[in-house]
């Protein structure tokens, strides 16, 4: 037996590359420890860990991070309309912090002396868990084995990892007909690898494990109302099944579950990479695909249009990269994220939406703070400025920052009011 090199804390999965990691750090002589995050996987957690064990961990530590992986990462990023190159949902990325912050913790709590993770030396995961782990404990050690040439050299493709589990007696869904890599969390799922490394190979439908296919989904559309305040998701109503949602966690576990009935939130894609290089991935975003849509839609009755228009062009694009490039943990996104609320204060009110093979189809929108005027927009009135007069195009500004300043006074918050500017009127 090799001398102990130190006690590790490995981010397990249970999935091929982490259960062959573990075997490989014993027989490196290191003492292993598993984390596993319930961030919302399909996963048989009593069998995961009974797996771990039978490999050779120590310990085995289960994290239930699902409230706060809503709450603190995914309600922001739909506060901000957050995309990766305009597909992307990025919901891989907003379950790296949360892991590792989880992972942190339990290293400081056990005394590890490193962490180690499973992500390949080819991808944007590597650099989420690390710069994560440093950013919240900068003197952490960390063991990345898919950049170690023992290891790498050793396990030359999935087929040698495969073939290494085989010896070990390390049971794996994965198979020499089935080999792609997959991550999956409340928000989404992904596949990569394998036969999916040609761009112009088409997904086999058994592929697809959290979506029906949209030409089998339900002939009969299913309608539901979606109520936000501040620009966070607060109510899902269903009206057919007579069901209403409101906590945050079953809000987005009900509407995951009406999206993958009707095929919503597919995509296949080759996306640029942080380390420079591009990849195919598929991925399927239920329930975000629904809430990215409403959200939008309630913008556009209740947000200000330079507003939108600002948050669009920095904080909607800062943030997607800052997420997709593992910089949670930084001052920037801090500062981003910051601009948030206020860009969403005013996004109250109610989304109708029908849900139809595949599309989330928006039938009608209501707020109490819509900047919408029927009169002043109509195309059978004048109602509002002379067309040829540039006066009018003052008068609609006007109009726009004296809902904003009344808007402010009817909520008693502090500042300028509509009377400071705008007198009486």
């Amino acid at each position: 037996m090799p001398e102990n090199k130190g006690r590790v804390l490995l981010a397990y999965s249970g999935g091929l590359d982490t259960s062959c990691i573990l075997a490989w750090l014993i027989e490196e002589g290191y003492e292993v420890y598993a984390f596993m995050a319930d961030v919302g996987q399909e996963e048989d957690y009593a069998a995961a860990e009974k797996k771990a064990l039978k490999v050779g961990a120590k310990k085995f530590f289960l994290a239930d991070l699902k409230r706060e992986f809503v709450t603190e990462l995914i309600y922001p990023a739909v506060q901000a309309n957050c995309i990766y190159e305009n597909v992307y949902l990025l919901g891989t990325s907003l379950a790296r912090p949360v892991i590792a912050r989880g992972m942190i913790e339990v290293a400081d709590k056990e005394g590890c002396d490193y962490v180690s993770h499973g992500c390949t030396g080819k991808g944007n995961d590597q650099v989420r868990f690390e710069l994560a782990f440093y950013g919240l404990k900068p003197d952490i050690k960390v063991i990345a084995p898919w950049r170690i040439p023992e290891f790498y050299n050793r396990f030359a493709g999935r087929q040698a990892l495969l073939q290494y589990a085989a010896e070990q007696n390390i049971p794996v869904q994965q198979t020499v007909a089935k080999p792609w890599s997959t991550d999956e969390n409340l928000f989404h799922i992904s596949y990569e690898a394998g036969i999916l490394e040609d761009p112009n190979v088409t997904p086999p439908n058994d592929m697809w494990k959290l979506t029906t296919a949209p030409e089998d989904a339900p002939t009969s559309p299913e309608r539901i109302i979606l109520e936000f305040q501040n620009g966070l998701p607060t109510k899902v109503i269903v009206p057919e099944q007579q069901k209403e949602y409101t906590d945050a966690v079953e809000i987005f576990s009900a509407l995951n579950t009406l999206a993958r009935k009707h095929g919503i939130g597919r995509i296949d894609i080759v996306e640029n990479r942080f380390i420079g290089v591009k990849s195919r991935g598929c991925y399927e975003s239920p329930g975000a695909t629904i809430l990215r849509v409403a959200h939008m839609d309630l913008e556009g009755l209740t947000l200000d249009r330079n507003v939108r228009a600002l948050r669009d062009q920095f904080t909607t694009i800062a943030l997607s990269r800052i997420l997709y490039n593992g910089h949670y943990f930084s001052p920037e996104r801090e500062f981003v994220t910051s601009s948030i609320p206020s860009s969403q204060r005013t996004v109250n009110g109610i989304v109708r939406l029908k849900l139809y093979k595949g599309n989330t189809i928006v039938e009608g929108r209501e707020s109490s703070e819509g900047l919408y005027d029927a009169a002043q927009s109509s195309m059978d009135e004048l109602g509002g400025f002379e067309p040829t007069d540039t006066t009018g195009f003052i008068s609609i500004e006007s109009i726009r920052l004296k809902k904003w300043a009344q808007s402010k006074a009817a909520k008693g918050q502090s500042g300028v009011t509509a009377k400071d500017v705008y007198g009486s009127s």
